[in-house]
């Protein structure tokens, strides 16, 4: 079960940070859209991106959640990815956070396939 504050956040229109690994462990960090479940933090990308190329060879990552109201307030989850869902509930899901961030259904174009990162924690660091 994710921690309030973690839940709290990332049901909000708050940006999140996530940091992935290169194969010779450089991190790559990108702000990203948010949501969660009750046990995870989900990030909704396209397969051809680095980041889901960095995810495939080694699934570690951090999620930095910022809360929008108050930027020192924010949490930081590390932990794992422990599944990708495609099809049309990624697509679902990237018109969802578009909503939430936005106002309006994901206007880009979709360039290869749109996934879900289901991240499992295997801590987070509340501030």
């Amino acid at each position: 079960m994710l921690h309030e504050k973690t839940r709290s956040l990332c049901e909000g229109p708050n940006f999140a940070v996530l940091t992935t690994l290169f194969a010779d462990g450089t991190p790559q960090t990108q702000v990203m859209w948010v949501g969660c479940d009750d046990e995870h933090v989900l990030i909704n990308t396209e397969i051809h991106r680095a980041k889901f190329r960095n995810i495939e060879a080694d699934n570690r990552v951090t999620v930095t959640v910022i809360d929008a109201a108050s930027p020192y307030s924010y949490v930081e989850v590390r932990g794992h990815v422990v599944e990708t869902v495609g099809g049309d509930e990624a697509r679902t899901s990237i018109d969802l956070l578009s909503q939430k961030y936005t106002g309006a259904d994901y206007a880009a174009k979709v360039q290869s396939e749109r996934v879900i990162l289901r991240i499992l924690p295997d801590r987070e660091v509340i501030h």
